[in-house]
C-alpha cells in the first residue's frame, strides 16, 4: 500500500462501537495496527481529530481515517479528508460492512454503484465519482434459515466468536493490500 487514504465507515456513537454497522471502523483499527508493526513500532497508532469530521493516523504513506459523522454523511468526511491529505479519489480505499456477503468473506472492488449502501452513496455524491476502491466486509450470518433484513441485525453487538472471525478477515485484508 502506498499513498493511500483508508476510511472505515461506521457511526461515531460509543454504544455502536462493537456492532456490525461499524465493521469498517474496526477494520481500519486493525489495518492501522498492521501498518504500525510493519513500520517498526509496536505501539498502537494514535488517531487525532480533524475538526468534528474525522480522526486519522498517518503511518508511512498510508493514512487511516475514521469519520466522526454518521454513516449516511460519510461523504462529507471523505471529501474533506482527501482535501486535507492532498489525495485524489483514486487514492481512496473505503472499508465497510456488507450485508450481502457472508461473515468471514470479503471482496475488494474498484468503482461501481452504491447498491443501496447509504455511506457509499454519500461518498459518491460528495466526490462526484465512484472511482475509488471498496473493501466490502461480510457481516451476514452464513446459513441463515430466513434471510433477515440488514436493519434487523447491523446494530447488534458482535459476538466474541464473530469478532474473532472478523479479526481474521481484517488480517487477510491487510495481507491482500500489502501485495
Amino acid at each position: 500500500m502506498k499513498n493511500m487514504v483508508i476510511i472505515g465507515l461506521g457511526n461515531p456513537d460509543p454504544e455502536l462501537e462493537g456492532t456490525y454497522h461499524n465493521a469498517g471502523m474496526l477494520a481500519v483499527d486493525r489495518l492501522a495496527e498492521h501498518a504500525a508493526k510493519e513500520s517498526g513500532t509496536n505501539e498502537a497508532p494514535a488517531f487525532r481529530a480533524y475538526k468534528d469530521l474525522f480522526t486519522y493516523a498517518a503511518i508511512g504513506e498510508q493514512t487511516f481515517v475514521k469519520p466522526l459523522v454518521y454513516m449516511n454523511d460519510s461523504g462529507r468526511a471523505a471529501k474533506e479528508a482527501l482535501r486535507v491529505l492532498k489525495a485524489k479519489p483514486e487514492d481512496l480505499i473505503v472499508a465497510h460492512g456488507e450485508s450481502d456477503i457472508a461473515l468471514g468473506e470479503f471482496k475488494i472492488t474498484r468503482a461501481g454503484r452504491a447498491a443501496g449502501h447509504k455511506g457509499i452513496q454519500s461518498i459518491i455524491d460528495h466526490l462526484k465519482t465512484d472511482d475509488f476502491t471498496r473493501i466490502r466486509i461480510g457481516i451476514r450470518e452464513p446459513n441463515e434459515e430466513h434471510r433477515k433484513k440488514a436493519g434487523d441485525f447491523v446494530l447488534s453487538p458482535i459476538s466474541k466468536k464473530n469478532m474473532a472471525t472478523l479479526t481474521a478477515v481484517f488480517d487477510q485484508i491487510s495481507a491482500k493490500l500489502g501485495e
